[in-house]
């Protein structure tokens, strides 16, 4: 029970305002590397130099944006809850920032998404559009990190700020399996998944590798703008606290005004 309690109070001091700030500063730089080579591998070796598929020919090369996006945008939204979870339970505040902060990076992946899918989709079926259930469920992905927005909005600066978007992140997390497993359970015209668990990849090393890549660049790049926002938002929320103002002063005398 003892050991229990000092890690539970070393996770709220982790999730301080304060230090969680200093922390992800600590990681900023390295993320930034990591996204940087990333997505400039990854996408330089799978737009130019990976083969042609045998069926799509060129045109499958979209998947080195469209998969990595179509996968934060998930990932981000199981994010969301989680903090949205930590909200509700714990009263958090840094938690609520991070959630400000996630949701128009996760609309945006999704939309990303959805766009690329549309471009991919119009040689692969002859259509930029069609109400499959796995575009269909990425669209309901997308209204529902525009009604946790919307409601960031309407409640911002109120005692309740955080707790409607919460319910709303949490309530929507039953969509994600539905999102996966539509090419499962429905005939669907989207491919299934290029990986899975205990199964070789469906397409050749030359084609995942590079878009391994990608992946791991794009998620290094969503935690860059998730940490430079969340830590953004710190400032705003904290500008009276006495050590942003000493942060505050040692940028001004660091840029020398």
């Amino acid at each position: 029970m003892l050991l229990c309690n000092r890690l539970w109070q070393g996770f709220l001091k982790t999730v301080s305002p304060k230090h969680f700030y200093h922390i992800s500063g600590l990681f900023l730089p390295w993320l930034s590397v990591l996204a940087g080579l990333g997505l400039g591998v990854g996408l330089v070796w799978g737009l130019a130099f990976a083969p042609p598929d045998y069926q799509q020919g060129d045109s499958y090369r979209i998947i080195f944006i469209h998969v990595p996006a179509a996968a934060i945008a998930m990932g981000g939204y199981v994010i969301l809850a989680a903090a949205g979870l930590i909200v509700l339970v714990w009263r958090v505040k840094t938690a609520e920032w991070v959630a400000e902060a996630l949701a128009p990076i996760g609309a945006w992946f999704t939309l990303l998404s959805l766009v690329t899918g549309s471009l991919w989709g119009k040689p692969t079926w002859g259509t930029y559009w069609v109400w499959d259930a796995r575009l269909t469920s990425m669209l309901i992905l997308l209204f529902l990190y525009w009604g946790v927005i919307a409601l960031q909005q309407a409640y911002a600066g109120s005692a309740q700020a955080g707790r409607a978007p919460a319910l709303l992140s949490i309530v929507g997390i039953v969509n994600l399996p539905i999102i996966h497993y539509s090419v499962v359970w429905w005939n669907t015209l989207h491919q299934a998944s290029t990986f899975s668990l205990g199964s070789q990849p469906k397409m050749p090393a030359s084609m995942y590798l590079p878009l391994l890549v990608c992946l791991g660049g794009f998620y290094a790049f969503f935690a860059v703008l998730l940490i430079l926002r969340t830590r953004q938002k710190i400032l705003w929320h904290e500008a009276k606290a006495s050590w942003v103002r000493e942060i505050v002063q040692a940028e001004v005398q660091a840029r020398g005004l």
